[in-house]
């Protein structure tokens, strides 16, 4: 069964930096580059690049479809597209020599979504059927509730982290995914075990999966939970590692494997995701794992 992704998709301004701009500050870049990027293009990049049969749905300007070829020259079914009459969403991205990234985000026409999208994409769903979300588009309460009427599986990535999450119908879906930030930004608190005992008691239902960086990682479903340790590499762009990791985890887990191995192939490629610039373009096939 295929996984739907309803994503976003953005155009990414990615700029080489000595450091990270600060406050009045004219900063001179070394190089500057034009990626395909967006959570959701990247996470569909990446299940697919797993082995995934996925679907993508969302919204685009005139000027991003060349990502609806990208996407399709990746083996993903982009017939639930649509393209709107503004831009497409884009990114600003601040990357430095240790790899790390800043990013300026513009929804565009991910922000453009409505119901009647909604209905469209999920008027064939299947019960049983792997949703996967994050949060760059519009209409993201509609489209769980929706989802969960049709009894799909709902996998939230909750990145990039805003205030509109906490109103979210968390406690319908099946697996919410976070990192540090996110963590601390839904339970004011930093500690990884703190912020997993804070989620698992206010969403009963709903499995976590704390990504910790170079600290590894953790899952913590209803019965257990379950520790998975990052691997050593020299990064030198962090920007699509989540996605990359996001997508690889489910690609493996919507087969019916277990978590442990959805952790051990999801980390492996996120390690090498880290070793190359960009964001879709450094995601890695699973033969090169």
């Amino acid at each position: 069964m295929p996984v739907l992704n309803f994503g976003s998709c953005c155009i990414d301004h990615v700029y080489s930096v000595p450091h990270f701009a600060a406050p009045g500050e004219t900063l001179p870049c070394s190089d500057y580059q034009v990626h395909p990027g967006g959570k959701g293009l990247n996470q569909s990049i990446a299940m697919a690049a797993a082995g995934a049969k996925v679907k993508h749905a969302g919204k685009i300007g005139e000027d991003g479809r060349w990502l609806l070829d990208l996407m399709a020259s990746k083996n993903i079914d982009v017939s639930m597209m649509k393209v709107d009459a503004g831009p497409t969403g884009h990114a600003n991205i601040q990357v430095t020599p240790k790899g790390d990234n800043s990013i300026v985000l513009f929804g565009g026409a991910n922000r453009t979504i409505t119901q009647s999208d909604v209905d469209e994409a999920l008027e064939d769903a299947k019960s049983g059927e792997f949703l996967l979300l994050q949060n760059e588009i519009s209409c993201l309460d509609y489209l769980i509730d929706r989802a969960c009427e049709r009894k799909m599986r709902v996998v939230f990535n909750a990145a990039p982290m805003s205030s509109d999450v906490n109103a979210l119908p968390l406690e319908a879906i099946e697996l919410l995914v976070i990192n540090e930030i996110e963590g601390f930004e839904l339970t004011n608190t930093t500690a990884p075990d703190d912020i997993i005992a804070i989620l698992s008691s206010r969403f009963t239902f709903t499995n976590i999966l704390l990504t910790l960086g170079a600290a590894g990682s953790i899952y913590a479903g209803r019965d257990a939970s379950v520790f998975q340790p990052a691997l050593n590499v020299d990064a030198i762009d962090t920007t699509a590692a989540g996605d990359t990791y996001v997508g690889y985890f489910l690609a493996k887990y919507s087969t019916g494997a277990s978590v442990e191995e959805s952790l051990a192939l999801a980390t492996s490629a996120a390690a090498v995701c880290v070793t190359r610039a960009g964001a879709a373009t450094s995601i890695p096939n699973l033969w090169e794992l």
